[in-house]
């Protein structure tokens, strides 16, 4: 505008004469008022876009997130909620939502993480309501991934749950320092809520046998329901079909699923982040055996995560999906007399269900029978049980109805003819010549193929673009006199840089650990760890080596590593070697099991540093590292440190045994065990 002023103030005398704006000026007016106008009114529209957004996508999510409401809809009055992280949480959530069919009522399980848990104190706006709590224990204590909020919102509440009904299944491990401690926790905080319990909490120990463990459990649940409730049971005992077979005769190979645990191509396509629904394939970039000599093979895989924007720490865990045996697949098509490769879906006969399918359809029965069933696991006595209609022989059916019932003749041939003898659905199948069931049936009971968990044996300050497993292939035979192995780690064994000209890659996403190293590096650290139980230990190791290289004060790093055999078995022993001349491991102490007539393990070597382990725990607040078996070792390794605590600390057993469980709730002895 200031040019135009200019222009306007000409000395000519015919100036005043001329009117105040030119055609330009009005032009150039009107074109900037037009454009302030546009884009006042453009800026308010994409302003208001949001809001309208929020209230479209608000408004769904509030009614997927409300189990409630879903009861109400669906005419449910029992939800069975699931914590679980192997599986079988969910799928006792499943058969005890199908047993309630059986007595007059009707079940849904639930997954907590996907409803909104605070609506709990609403399950009394339903006549003759339960909650049921299917809930595993994970790592040291904790909730599951998928109950963890649910953990949270307990903690945090104050919700008032009188009138609830509620009844709880723990799963655990006995070997583990917190027995079953989340399903405890949920039974004792919905009491303190207000809430009422209507059947004793039940306590599954995989250590033994879970599976009886349950079945007894429920065999008395149902009964106290049926009181608490006034209800009797229907008498119906029949097999109930969940899911309803759909065959594809004629449709677009693009829409089938390949073995992908979420997304359809999603292996073609790799869009980040990576996560138990969405596994990177990484390229093995290594594959080595580890061991000199001796029967099993010990193996050093490396998997390449360039480009996935993957980051992990030291102590985290590397979870991959296997597939399982092509000739166990194969050999059970063969025997039920179908084409693999026929294309199908099983929907699910509630149509309100969350679950539509039991694994991603539509698919060939050969991919789900490979990459989505476990077919390799002793099969649970619900599946028996269905399965058992099938057979046309009366003394093969009435077994099989036997080893599903809760009597103590059926208990103990379940667990001679199928634990014991490690029979999975194949073995049960070549031994019952009159079993033939249809293979929908079967896809449908088998339960899904887990990922397998390995705790990462590298650090990212060294390795940031590699993930490092260190494992034992697992193969043994059975008291049935058959060859079992291991699903993961014979085909993690397979998996050599290339095949055939291809690059091998592994379907794999990083889970998080609470196995962290300390914060502050001059803090010493006590590792034990036997067998592939150095595997955390070796990320810990080089980055305690790189801390060192960028000039941190790094305290005392202390190995206990145990083996058979010196000339057989001993992993990593170069690399543990060079890190004890640069000074980076302090001490590495191995004890060889097996080279003398009397046996060493690593608690024996423990109690031979007393003076030093103690100085180290109990004045220079080392932090303890334990890895490797449960049952036995970790045991072994804290009656060890008990004793150390009484010899040297001059406790009694009560104080020492309470001392190193305040080491435990400080985070100063960690666990990172399986068994």
């Amino acid at each position: 505008m200031a040019d135009s002023e200019v222009e306007s103030q000409s000395p000519e005398p015919m100036a005043e004469e001329e009117p105040l704006f030119t055609t330009l000026d009005i032009f150039l007016f009107t074109l900037i008022a037009g454009l302030l106008i546009y884009w006042f009114m453009s800026r308010q529209k994409k302003e208001e876009i949001p809001e309208f957004k929020k209230l479209t996508t608000v408004a769904p999510t509030v009614r997927e997130t409300s189990f409630i409401e879903k009861m109400k809809k669906t005419n449910r009055n029992i939800v069975v909620f699931y914590g679980s992280q192997t599986g079988t949480a969910e799928e006792f959530s499943n058969r005890l939502a199908k047993d309630a069919q059986r007595y007059g009522m009707r079940g849904m399980a639930a997954d907590p993480e996907e409803y909104d848990m605070s609506e709990l104190s609403r399950l009394t706006e339903i006549e003759n309501s339960l909650a049921v709590f299917c809930m595993a224990t994970y790592g040291e204590g904790d909730p599951t991934d998928n109950a963890q909020d649910f953990y949270d919102w307990l903690q945090e509440t104050d919700a008032e749950l009188e009138g609830v009904n509620f009844s709880v299944f723990a799963l655990g491990n006995k070997t583990y320092e917190h027995y079953n401690a989340m399903g405890k926790y949920v039974d004792k905080r919905l009491v303190e809520l207000g809430a009422s319990r209507i059947f004793d909490l039940g306590l599954g120990d995989d250590d033994a046998n879970l599976e009886e463990d349950f079945v007894s459990w429920r065999e008395q649940f149902w009964p106290a329901v049926c009181e608490h409730f006034g209800v009797e049971a229907t008498g119906e005992d029949s097999s109930i079909r969940q899911y309803e077979l759909v065959m594809h005769n004629d449709i677009n190979m693009n829409k089938v699923y390949t073995g992908e645990m979420g997304r359809l191509k999603s292996f073609e396509t790799q869009k980040p982040p990576f996560d138990s629904k969405n596994p990177f394939l990484a390229p093995v970039v290594a594959n080595r055996k580890l061991n000199k000599g001796g029967s099993r093979h010990l193996m050093h895989i490396e998997l390449d995560i360039s480009g996935s924007k993957i980051r992990y720490d030291s102590g985290d865990h590397i979870a991959v999906y296997p597939i399982n045996d092509v000739a166990i697949v194969n050999r059970i098509g063969e025997i039920l007399g179908v084409d693999l490769d026929t294309v199908i879906s099983l929907n699910n006969l509630d149509e309100e269900s969350n679950k539509k399918h039991p694994f991603p359809c539509p698919t060939t029965y050969r991919t789900a029978l490979m990459h989505y069933l476990d077919v390799t696991s002793p099969p649970r006595t619900n599946v028996l049980y269905e399965l058992a209609q099938y057979a046309t022989d009366p003394k093969d059916q009435e077994n099989m109805r036997k080893m599903a019932s809760s009597s103590a003749e059926g208990k103990a041939l379940y667990q001679s003819w199928v634990l014991d003898s490690r029979r999975n659905i194949l073995a049960i199948l070549e031994d019952l010549s009159s079993l033939r069931p249809p293979i929908d049936h079967l896809c449908e009971l088998m339960p899904r193929l887990q990922a397998r968990y390995y705790s990462i044996a590298s650090s990212a300050k060294v390795h940031a673009n590699t993930v490092h497993i260190c494992a034992v292939v697992v193969e043994y035979e059975t008291k049935a006199g058959r060859t079992n192995k291991g699903v993961a780690t014979n085909w993690l064994k397979n998996k050599m840089v290339t095949d055939n000209g291809h690059k091998s890659s592994v379907p794999m996403y990083v889970r998080k650990s609470q196995f962290r190293l300390p914060f502050k590096a001059s803090n010493p650290v006590i590792m034990i760890g036997p067998g592939t139980g150095i595997a955390p230990f070796m990320g810990f190791i080089q980055e305690r080596g790189w801390l060192k290289e960028q000039g941190k004060e790094v305290g005392e790093t202390v190995l206990y590593y145990g083996c058979r055999h010196r000339n057989e078995d001993y992993l990593y022993q170069e690399e543990l070697e060079e890190f004890e001349r640069a000074g980076v491991l302090t001490q590495l102490n191995v004890a060889f099991s097996r080279d003398q007539a009397q046996k060493v393990y690593v608690q024996h070597l423990l109690k031979q540093n007393k003076d030093h382990l103690w100085k180290l725990i109990h004045t220079e607040n080392a932090h303890i590292y334990i890895c490797g078996d449960a049952r036995n070792m970790a045991r072994d390794v804290q009656t060890a440190f008990y004793e150390i605590g009484e010899e040297v600390g001059g406790l009694t057993r009560t104080q020492a045994v309470d001392y190193i469980k305040k080491l435990m709730t400080k985070g100063r002895y960690s666990q990172d065990v399986w068994s």
